[in-house]
């Protein structure tokens, strides 16, 4: 039997890819509950992608705070009052810092391949703007393990796509997100399995 998971859901903007867990939950291809969504940005489309579907929200505004630390057992205080086993940042642009109760148990997805194209201030549009003016030839996305240093955190899936000669940061964004899609609902179904094991930089995907 699988085993459903309770995810905690960070956003800070559209919540696109909060959405495609909601599609996914609802179609059966992800075992999940939100338990709550958690946005560092008031007012943002997110929250009431959320609500609509009946999911518990919160808002702790990035800027009301005086530092990282602040900022981050602020957003742990909202976690904890909720069943979670994993957190996934879903388009946060901001930094959390992870406490030791939730080691190994948050994840990200960049639109990019990691070590490439990543880092502080590198999200979204810049990430796209950035591989266009480089002339890389492929991109894609990364889902990996967070830790507390910016996309640094040992890597589970990658998905690429090619690099078009006629691309935009949006159209190529567009094939990216697309594969995001794909490779995140992945990885919450292999780390609900226990399927997934950190082994240094390394993850390793077991046999089920």
């Amino acid at each position: 039997m699988i085993k459903k998971i309770n995810l905690g859901v960070l956003i800070s903007g559209s919540g696109n890819t909060l959405q495609n867990f909601i599609d996914q939950i609802e179609q059966g291809k992800l075992i999940a509950t939100i338990q709550v969504a958690i946005s560092s940005k008031p007012d943002v489309v997110g929250l009431d992608r959320a609500r609509k579907h009946g999911i518990p929200t919160a808002i702790v505004p990035y800027s009301n705070y005086k530092n990282v630390d602040a900022f981050s057992q602020a957003i742990t205080a909202e976690l904890d009052k909720h069943p979670i086993d994993l957190i996934t940042l879903a388009g946060f642009v901001h930094f959390y810092k992870i406490p030791e109760k939730y080691k190994g148990k948050v994840m990200n997805i960049h639109p990019g391949l990691i070590p490439a194209f990543c880092g502080h201030n590198y999200y979204g549009k810049k990430v796209h703007d950035a591989v266009i003016n480089y002339g890389a030839k492929v991109s894609g996305c990364t889902v990996h393990f967070a830790d507390n240093v910016y996309d640094n955190g040992p890597i589970i899936i990658q998905r690429t796509v090619p690099v078009l000669e006629d691309d935009t940061p949006r159209s190529l964004a567009a094939r990216v997100f697309k594969e995001e899609c794909e490779a995140y609902p992945e990885a919450i179904r292999l780390f609900a399995a226990g399927r997934l094991k950190i082994d240094g930089r390394k993850v390793r995907i077991l046999n089920s």
